[in-house]
C-alpha cells in the first residue's frame, strides 16, 4: 500500500471513529518533541522549515526558544514530520 492509499484509509478510519461507528485502536501522542532537532536533522533553516510544512515562522521560533509549547495537534504533526518529512511535504504541496 502506498502513502496515498494509507492516508485515505486513515481518513476513512478517522471518520468512522468520529461518527461513533468504530473505536480507536490505540493512541500514542508524545508529550513533547524537539522541534530544533527535527529541523536541524532535515538541514533546514527556521524559515525553510516553516515554509515547507506550512507553519508560521514565528511559531517555530517560539517553540524552539521555549516561549511556547506545541499543542497536542502540533505535537502529532511534528512527530509525523519527524518520521516522514517527504510524505508530509508532498501532501501539503498537493493541497
Amino acid at each position: 500500500m502506498n502513502f496515498g492509499e494509507e492516508l485515505i484509509q486513515s481518513a476513512n478510519e478517522a471518520l468512522a471513529i468520529a461518527k461513533g461507528e468504530a473505536e480507536p485502536a490505540g493512541v500514542f501522542v508524545p508529550e513533547t518533541v524537539d522541534v530544533a532537532a527535527i529541523r536541524k536533522r532535515l538541514k533546514l533553516s527556521q524559515v525553510a522549515f516553516a515554509e515547507r510544512f506550512c507553519l508560521p515562522v514565528g511559531t517555530v521560533r517560539d517553540w524552539e526558544q521555549e516561549r511556547r509549547s506545541p499543542d497536542r495537534a502540533a505535537v502529532v504533526l511534528l512527530s509525523i514530520i519527524d518520521r516522514n518529512p517527504e510524505g508530509v511535504a508532498k501532501t501539503l504541496a498537493a493541497g
